[in-house]
């Protein structure tokens, strides 16, 4: 979940950045969906852009709120035809990366 708080810092630090990913005039394939969400897992926050030829029957709003129903991620802001999807990061699994024992003090 993402709060007020944390929405509004991540508008302000991501309005002067450009777009990571930009959807065509196919819409929201599923290469596209895959990019993003590669792009999330590896930075938390995408910045994307729809180009007027991929909103022939839907608004900028429906096509983000789909690419983000489908990876899964929150809907920041849509600002034209500009858009901001954010998620968390998975925590590494403990099988994976075991913690190394500390060493006691002498």
């Amino acid at each position: 979940m993402i709060t007020s708080k944390m929405k509004r810092r991540l508008k302000r630090e991501f309005s002067s950045e450009r777009p990571t990913v930009w959807v065509g005039k196919e819409g929201s394939t599923a290469q596209i969906v895959s990019e993003i969400s590669r792009q999330l897992e590896q930075h938390e926050v995408v910045k994307g852009k729809i180009l007027q030829t991929a909103l022939k029957d839907e608004a900028t709003k429906e096509v983000a709120a789909r690419i983000a129903k489908e990876t899964e991620s929150t809907l920041v802001e849509v600002r034209g035809h500009t858009f901001i999807l954010y998620r968390r990061k998975k925590k590494a699994q403990l099988a994976e990366n075991p913690a190394k024992p500390s060493q006691p003090k002498r």
